[in-house]
């Protein structure tokens, strides 16, 4: 799965202000009911929220991915969110978070997303991508940057 089967410029929100992870996941939720207009918000901060509570899905070096499996959904959905100012997130670095990069999973796939998930991580490891996302000021531009090979 490319990266670029995720994401749509319409789901890149840039310079997000949370003040933590619980307000930024709400946040995400209303994005994501607003951009597909078959989710609902709540359903969708609750299932990540749940998934965070088994560990937080902060990568460290400043990224997150959070993930959630949602019932009804037909395919999956990336949503890239950049921060105003980095958020505790609980990461294993111990690192504030800027980049979120939030993956929704259908429910009934069959397929596997841990190689989604892998994809995703790699491109974050990038330190020239990351700091092309810092700086973009577009969410075209923004998308380019994380699309490119």
């Amino acid at each position: 799965m490319d990266i670029a089967d995720l994401l749509t410029p319409d789901r890149i929100v840039l310079d997000v202000r949370s003040r933590d992870k619980p307000q930024l996941l709400a946040e995400i939720g209303r994005i994501f009911g607003r951009v597909v207009p078959t989710l609902r918000p709540k359903e969708v901060e609750s299932a990540l929220l749940s998934r965070e509570q088994l560990g937080s899905t902060g990568l460290g070096a400043g990224f997150a991915l959070p993930h959630a499996r949602i019932e009804g959904l037909e395919t999956y959905l990336g949503l890239l969110v950049r921060l105003a100012k980095p958020i505790e997130f609980e990461a294993i670095d111990a690192k504030p978070v800027r980049l979120v990069f939030v993956l929704l999973i259908p429910a009934a796939t069959e397929i596997s997303h841990v190689a989604a998930l892998a994809a995703i991580s790699r491109r974050f490891r990038d330190p020239q991508r990351v700091a092309g996302l810092g700086k973009a000021e577009t969410p075209a531009s923004a998308l380019a940057i994380l699309t490119e090979h």
